[in-house]
Order: structure tokens, then C-alpha cells, then sequence
């Protein structure tokens, strides 16, 4: 099973500034957009079945950062993995690249909270949604030592690959 799915998004017009970049309050809808999109691709899971079921996930909060401009009709790579997972919580990690994936453009960490579509409270997972998401989830992130941390361990792992 792939933990760390990607795709390639091309970046819209309407998306950008005068400049022709990516607006920055844009690059979150991207990114969630291309989690939906690997949730329903590589896990053949449906958000929609899940607030069917009175179940969904909250935005608790984005840390982020934008490293270089994703230009007007520029093919872009997002790829998202999952690693961290709570009884009532998910964190998520997400990373855009240039198409050729040599220049990381910006890095999110989003984290997400498990609630009951009927009461608005936070809820735990059920034991079937933890079992698979400990299946999804990439253990190699130690989420103690940061956000910014992480996004220079991404930014040596990406400097050694050119070399």
C-alpha cells in the first residue's frame, strides 16, 4: 500500500496574484484537495461516505510554509502522508513540488480532529478506522522534534538527491 501517495495538479488562473503565483490562501485548498483526491485513489476512501455514516474530520489547525512560487499553469506534485494518529486526532503531511519533484514550493502540516457530524463533539476513532490508518501511516516522522525540523530534514533529503 502506498503511504505517501502524489499527484500532479496544474496551477489555475483564478488561483493566482497579479503576479502570477499561487495565492497563499490558495495553496491550503490545493493541498486538501489533493488529500481527498489520494484518500479516494490509493485507499478507495469516500469523505462523503463518512458523513453519511456521522463522522467527519474538523481542520484543527496548518502549519505551513512557502519555500518558492508555484507559477500560473505550472504542473505542481503534491504528495500527502499521514503521520500521526490519535484516538480522536490525525496529523498530515503535505509537500508540493515542481512536477520534475527537484524543488520543494511549500510544506503543510495539518492536523485534523475526529467528530460527530450530529453532535459537533470530538470523537474518537472507531478500532476499524485505527487499524487502517495505522496501516497508512509512515512511522519515520518524529513529530517531538517539530514542524521545522522536519521541513529541513525534507530539504537535506531533496539537496542529497540531486548530488
Amino acid at each position: 500500500m502506498n503511504k505517501t501517495p502524489h499527484s500532479l495538479y496544474t496551477i489555475r488562473f483564478t488561483d493566482c496574484d497579479p503576479f502570477g503565483h499561487l495565492n497563499n490562501a490558495r495553496y491550503i485548498d490545493y493541498f486538501l484537495n489533493a488529500r481527498e483526491d489520494h484518500l479516494k485513489d490509493e485507499y478507495q476512501l469516500d469523505l462523503s461516505d463518512f458523513y453519511q455514516q456521522g463522522v467527519s474530520w474538523l481542520v484543527a489547525g496548518h502549519e505551513i510554509s512557502y519555500l518558492r512560487p508555484a507559477n500560473y499553469n505550472e504542473k505542481v506534485s503534491i504528495k500527502s502522508a499521514l503521520i500521526h494518529i490519535a484516538p480522536g486526532s490525525l496529523l498530515v503531511e503535505m509537500i508540493m513540488m515542481d512536477e520534475k519533484q527537484s524543488h520543494l514550493k511549500s510544506f503543510m502540516w495539518t492536523s485534523f480532529i475526529h467528530v460527530n457530524v450530529k453532535t459537533g463533539k470530538k470523537e474518537n476513532h472507531s478500532d476499524s478506522f485505527m487499524d487502517f490508518a495505522r496501516s497508512v501511516a509512515i512511522s519515520d516522522v518524529d513529530i517531538s522534534k517539530g514542524y521545522q525540523h522536519r521541513m529541513k530534514e525534507i530539504i537535506e533529503t531533496i539537496k542529497r538527491q540531486k548530488i
